[in-house]
């Protein structure tokens, strides 16, 4: 079920570091949303909308047990470009972590890294924070 992550967390701070105004970082994000893989149609369902996003966001999250670690697996999609580059964002900073890696990473101080705090409206801003929301619940529920 895994989606591919187009790069890793390192990676993409990495290139947002390089990168000099928001314009460029707008556009990583846009080439990011063009990497992600098909989403699965049977998960576009109400089931799966994420609430509070100004776009369709669908997000798919599942506990996979690998080397003898659950590690949580995210799936999404949106029907907006800049949200399927910030659900690859999502997809490097939390997908394959386990549940308790998920609960300490300190996601907004990655956000102001990027510049995505400053710069995405608040509707954006909220559809972000509703993304983060549903997969800290889900690790906080799958947490040992």
């Amino acid at each position: 079920m895994a989606q591919a992550i187009p790069m890793t967390l390192d990676e993409l701070l990495e290139e947002f570091d390089e990168l000099q105004d928001w314009e460029e970082r707008c556009d990583l994000l846009i080439d990011l949303g063009f990497e992600l893989p098909p989403f699965p149609e049977e998960f576009r369902t109400d089931e799966h909308l994420v609430r509070g996003c100004q776009s369709l966001v669908w997000l798919v999250t599942n506990l996979v047990h690998q080397d003898g670690v659950d590690r949580v697996e995210i799936l999404a999609d949106s029907d907006a470009m800049i949200v399927r580059g910030l659900i690859a964002v999502l997809l490097a900073v939390f997908s394959g972590r386990t549940p308790q890696e998920i609960l300490s990473t300190d996601v907004e101080k990655l956000f102001d890294r990027m510049g995505l705090n400053q710069h995405l409206s608040s509707t954006r801003r909220n559809g972000l924070h509703g993304m983060v929301r549903r997969i800290r619940e889900f690790a906080s529920a799958h947490a040992a």
